[in-house]
């Protein structure tokens, strides 16, 4: 066994496998959100990887490939933008006034959370990317200088309730108008969240990544400005 895990291609057949399971069982019992395909791979490697012992540093080394592929995965989520390009220009003013609120209420929220329940520099910088796609706050944890698992774990959480907590609430606010439910998602709970209004509409989940690439833009700029006020 021992021999095995430090196999080079462990860390991969892994964590692909993981995905696949987890991707089966989340369509089989209805795409509920609690079952997210990313969230049960994480857990299910790091319950590996804490049984077997392999060391953090040695698995990102086996699934090296993942992590290239972050790059071009970054690049194609300017293709929402382009096939909703029409729809977002003709209600510019809304999306741009959308963006700003919720882009300035989420970090004001994730600012005073931590500061509130006194929570350290370090994890105040691994929560700032928190509604970011996972891609792009990766990139903006390794910029701010924060611990990176702790910004994807940050962040899966964010995207997992926001996947089963939003749509109830935009219910609950009677919020109907598909765009408007799909853009909230979006901006709020990135991946995770999309996967999820997919399931409403392909209206919402058009809007919901278009609005998911958008913040992701514009917190590339804004977070690491915050960072510096709050953390500096």
């Amino acid at each position: 066994m021992s021999a095995l895990i430090h196999l080079p291609v462990f860390g991969l057949a892994l964590t692909l496998s993981a995905y696949l399971l987890s991707l089966w069982l989340y369509q089989r019992l209805g795409r509920p959100g609690l079952l997210s395909p990313v969230l049960v791979t994480v857990v299910i490697v790091a319950a590996v990887l804490q049984v077997t012992g392999l060391p953090y540093a040695e698995y990102l080394e086996q699934v090296t490939v993942l992590t290239l592929l972050l790059g071009p995965a970054t690049v194609a989520l300017a293709l929402p933008l382009l096939r909703n390009g029409r729809a977002l220009a003709s209600s510019a003013p809304a999306v741009l006034a959308t963006l700003a609120v919720g882009g300035a209420v989420s970090v004001a929220i994730t600012v005073a959370a931590m500061t509130a329940f006194g929570a350290g520099e370090d994890m105040l910088l691994a929560a700032l990317p928190r509604s970011v796609t996972s891609p792009v706050g990766l990139s903006i944890a390794e910029i701010l200088g924060a611990s990176v698992p702790l910004a994807v774990v940050l962040t899966l959480i964010s995207g997992v309730l926001g996947a089963v907590v939003g749509p109830a609430l935009l219910t609950l606010a009677r919020v109907r108008d598909e765009r408007a439910r799909g853009f909230a998602i979006g901006l709020t709970s990135h991946g995770i969240g999309t996967s999820r209004v997919l399931s409403e509409s392909t209206v919402a989940g058009g809007w919901s990544s278009a609005a998911m690439v958008m913040n992701a833009l514009i917190m590339t700029v804004v977070l690491p400005i915050v960072a510096g006020i709050v953390a500096g």
